[in-house]
């Protein structure tokens, strides 16, 4: 089993900044890939990056490239997601998950651990 909570989800102005932190517990946090995802209120949870086991691989949904940067730290057992020059359609609840794979995955499915989420709002 691998616990996931997620922390650093708010409020932020079009154009802002936010860090999201996804700290993980239980089983070896660096044999696992991560995820971000995002679900926006009545619309299906949507990828947005992916990092490899190592942190030497990232993989991002092409709308987001250049603004979203996904990183780790296995010293610290937690994921992080920048995300920069937010816009009001950045809204959404953010959810970080966990796969035993060594690749950076983008199908939901292929996680097995998932945090709760945190919410993240750009106002329009």
């Amino acid at each position: 089993q691998v616990q996931l909570v997620e922390s650093g989800g708010g409020l932020v102005q079009a154009g802002g900044s936010l860090r999201l932190s996804c700290a993980a517990s239980g089983r070896t946090f660096s044999r696992y890939s991560m995820g971000w995802f995002r679900q926006a209120p009545g619309k299906e949870r949507e990828f947005v990056a992916a990092i490899n086991w190592t942190g030497g691989r990232t993989f991002y949904a092409d709308s987001l490239k250049g603004r979203f940067t996904i990183s780790r730290d296995n010293a610290k057992n937690t994921l992080y997601l920048q995300m920069n020059s937010l816009k009001p359609k950045d809204k959404s609840v953010y959810y970080c998950a966990a796969a035993p794979s060594r690749i950076p995955l983008a199908r939901r499915s292929e996680y097995d651990y998932w945090g709760q989420g945190t919410q993240v709002t750009v106002p329009s």
